[in-house]
């Protein structure tokens, strides 16, 4: 769509609101959706772990996880919810109405949990519960100890994006200097063969 269709498409739009008739097209949105910058409470290994966990039970691949594929979820995570209580679960987070979980929306739930919004009685409480509890027949008391310490450490570790985001910087400078050192001492030495001859 070029620039003038686009403004075009808008003022069309702005008229039919304007002079009230329903219906108007909506708009489309060209909005890039970006989980690093939008959710910055979480590290990237988190959003990375979450987009396993989303595709896992995107069985359809569609980038959607839709009301089977949330019943087959809660199932898995051993906490079955009832049709009407996955309706309400998805209707808790479905911001654009589709009747299914985005990706994005999928991270709003974790986001609601940190910060209290979620009801305990709530199928969304239950999926988070269940996302981060441990079994510790199957991982042992060591496993157990381990799991609670990571928990405590994602708990006080705070800008930890940030803090990756720099850990990988200093590597990639730390690489380049390395390079550099490995051609100028590949240098000497061509030069050194070349004095030979």
């Amino acid at each position: 769509m070029s620039a003038t269709d686009e403004l075009a498409a808008k003022l069309n739009r702005r008229n039919l609101i304007n002079e009230g008739e329903e219906g108007a097209p909506p708009l489309p949105t060209s909005n890039v959706f970006n989980p690093y910058t939008e959710f910055k409470e979480f590290s990237r290994k988190q959003i990375q772990d979450f987009q396993k966990t989303f595709n896992k039970y995107d069985v359809g691949k569609d980038k959607f996880i839709d009301l089977m594929e949330l019943k087959l979820m809660m199932e898995k995570l051993g906490a079955p919810q009832t049709h009407v209580s996955l309706k309400q679960m998805i209707k808790e987070v479905d911001e654009d109405l589709d009747d299914k979980i985005s990706f994005r929306e999928f991270l709003l739930i974790f986001r609601k949990a940190a910060a209290g919004e979620l009801q305990e009685d709530s199928g969304l409480y239950e999926l988070y519960k269940n996302m981060d509890e441990i079994d510790v027949d199957v991982e042992g008391v060591k496993g157990a100890k381990n799991f609670f310490q990571a928990k405590i450490q994602k708990q006080t570790e705070s800008c930890k994006f940030e803090q990756e985001i720099r850990q990988e910087q200093e590597e990639k400078k730390k690489q380049a200097e390395e390079a550099k050192e490995r051609k100028k001492a590949f240098k000497e030495k061509a030069n050194l063969f070349n004095k030979v001859e």
